[in-house]
């Protein structure tokens, strides 16, 4: 039994418990916002950055042909401030035409360059966790 509520943030930190994560300490937190088109992610990614909350954001084309914002948030993995914040963004990226696509968490050593997502994608995954 899970001791996070049933749902895709629920299920996300559950398995990055059953993995050995330390959830009572903060971590880096990847939000997907994902847009329709260049332009439209290039405005969300000015306004975004012109508000200054902390954190990196990063424009990149995906393996699925969508314009994306990841947005990398400092914060212990707590359901209910994730699913806050999943609100927040997909409201904000709903102004530019997009929407929030789910978060994750890069798994990775100090000092190591290769960075890899703890987030294994299958044919249907569009990063809804």
């Amino acid at each position: 039994m899970s001791q996070f509520p049933d749902d895709g943030n629920g299920d996300m930190l559950q398995a990055l418990a059953d993995a050995g994560v330390d959830l009572s300490k903060s971590l880096e937190l990847d939000f997907y916002l994902v847009f329709p088109d260049k332009q439209k992610a290039e405005t969300a990614l000015n306004a975004l950055t012109a508000l200054d909350e902390g954190g990196e954001v990063e424009l990149n084309f995906n393996d699925l042909e969508q314009w994306e914002l990841i947005v990398s948030l400092t914060m212990v993995p707590d359901h209910a401030a994730i699913t806050a914040k999943e609100a927040e963004l997909d409201k904000f990226a709903k102004k530019f035409g997009g929407y929030n696509d789910g978060w994750g968490v890069m798994q990775h050593q100090d000092g190591d360059d290769d960075f890899a997502d703890d987030h294994e994608c299958d044919d249907d995954c569009d990063h809804h966790h």
